[in-house]
């Protein structure tokens, strides 16, 4: 059976790979999109700037390839009953647009469209640290910080494609303002960007995730602290979550899993802290192991039954 293409698109950056059956990336292409710096005056001309970029990025990558269907992770909304991309907050002026429709009648294959997030849970349930699960939050740490739900081995979008908004868990009533608009969001204290924010402020020195976790290694106080508590923060919306959802596994993806070591042990302390006693210990955190291809894998997944619905196989 002939492979599909998978899409993982970002604000600033957009993956491609081809994918066999076995989850296997033969081809990967990454190119630099910017949509989340697209300066649209109106919807229709937001829809325009994304569907030449998304075009002009996928159609000559698919045409030397002998593609069937098409997975695409996108950073929106998706209401999966109408069909419709609700909005997305890397793009401000899109509403209600028919993305997968407008793609695969443009490139003339069958294409399915999902949750970025949501994609990042699904390929990490079928091909890493979630196998054997029918249950599985996945967390992205990234730029911001997503979240994907797996309910009895279906993936959970929720009814209007706004489910597991983790990164907009509240932890800090009236604490740092988030990109929301919020107070206190573990985003604003967690992800990549809040790190280096606060790494900042604290020594004035600009520097990258990666950078600041090189310090901690070396004995940085002030770069150890700030990880470890972007790890507590974790800790206490992974708490949050698990009452709500009782879930016993938790995947996390993402550059700053790069500073695993501090991280994890700092997650479990609040996590057991804030837990209530019959959940304390039992909640199993893990590290991605598919090199930040988890996105990638699930938009893999989702391509095959749309595939299968337009041919007809089984």
């Amino acid at each position: 059976m002939s492979p599909v293409l998978a899409a993982d698109i970002g604000g600033t950056n957009l993956r491609l790979a081809v994918v066999n059956e076995a989850g296997e990336v033969v081809n990967e292409q990454r190119i630099e999109a910017q949509l989340s710096r697209a300066d649209a005056s109106s919807p229709a001309e937001a829809e325009a700037q994304l569907m030449q970029t998304l075009i002009s990025a996928i159609h000559p990558f698919a045409a030397s390839h002998e593609i069937t269907a098409i997975g695409i992770g996108f950073p929106g909304f998706f209401d999966h009953q109408n069909q419709l991309l609700r909005s997305s907050p890397n793009i401000p002026m899109l509403a209600n647009f028919p993305l997968a429709a407008h793609l695969s009648e443009a490139l003339n294959l069958p294409v399915a469209v999902e949750n970025d997030a949501l994609c990042a849970a699904i390929g990490e349930q079928r091909f890493g640290a979630g196998q054997g699960c029918d249950n599985l939050l996945h967390i992205t740490l990234g730029t911001g910080i997503g979240g994907g739900l797996i309910l009895n081995n279906a993936p959970y979008g929720g009814e209007r494609g706004m489910a597991m908004e983790f990164g907009h868990l509240c932890v800090e009533p009236g604490g740092r303002t988030c990109g929301c608009g919020n107070q206190g969001c573990v985003e604003a204290y967690a992800s990549a960007t809040a790190i280096s924010r606060r790494y900042q402020e604290a020594s004035g020195e600009a520097l990258s995730t990666k950078a600041i976790y090189q310090l901690a290694q070396q004995g940085d106080e002030s770069a150890k602290e700030i990880i470890q508590s972007a790890g507590h923060y974790l800790g206490m919306a992974i708490a949050e979550s698990v009452k709500l959802l009782d879930i016993t596994t938790i995947s996390l993806s993402g550059g700053l899993c790069g500073a695993w070591s501090l991280l994890q042990p700092a997650i479990l302390e609040t996590l057991n802290r804030q837990l209530i006693p019959p959940l304390q210990g039992k909640i199993d955190i893990r590290r991605s192991q598919l090199d930040d291809r988890s996105g990638i894998l699930g938009a893999a997944t989702i391509a095959r039954p749309a595939r299968e619905e337009t041919t007809g196989q089984a």
